[in-house]
């Protein structure tokens, strides 16, 4: 994935909680069922949940749409708690191409802000929108699972 040939995707989110907790909620398979997947988020039935959550471990969200199955994938690239992580992001079986998500967590007064960045290869362009929808819907999730 060439820096010239790529799309990014960003959002930002305020929470009321700490840089930790809202951290740890990335990598914690309890947690990612309250706010990334699962009927919490959207229509789908979780098959797993796994993480290993060190610089490259890896993960695996396996969810059921309907008649599909989908296995959301990555791997740990940086994790410095509580103010950077970054993976890999993809969708198995589906392409080689990895797309990168950096997440940035600073505190605030009130909490912590987040700043998600998604890098993706410029095929993926027709899907910006409906990621950053995506994102917007899931840090939204996550702020009320933390409350």
């Amino acid at each position: 994935m060439s820096a010239n040939k790529t799309v990014r995707v960003q959002v930002t989110h305020s929470f009321t909680t700490t840089p930790e907790r809202v951290f740890d909620a990335w990598l914690d398979p309890h947690w990612i069922g309250q706010w990334m997947f699962g009927p919490n988020v959207r229509e789908e039935e979780v098959l797993h949940l796994q993480t290993d959550p060190r610089v490259d471990g890896a993960f695996s969200f396996l969810v059921r749409r309907g008649e599909t199955t989908i296995d959301h994938i990555g791997a740990y690239r940086e994790l410095d708690r509580p103010h950077r992580l970054v993976f890999t992001w993809g969708i198995a079986g589906e392409s080689v191409d990895e797309s990168v998500v950096t997440i940035l967590i600073e505190p605030t007064k009130e909490g912590c802000a987040l700043s998600l960045t998604h890098v993706m290869d410029v095929k993926w362009a027709e899907y910006a929108s409906r990621t950053q929808a995506g994102w917007t819907t899931m840090l939204n999730a996550l702020a009320n699972a933390l409350l």
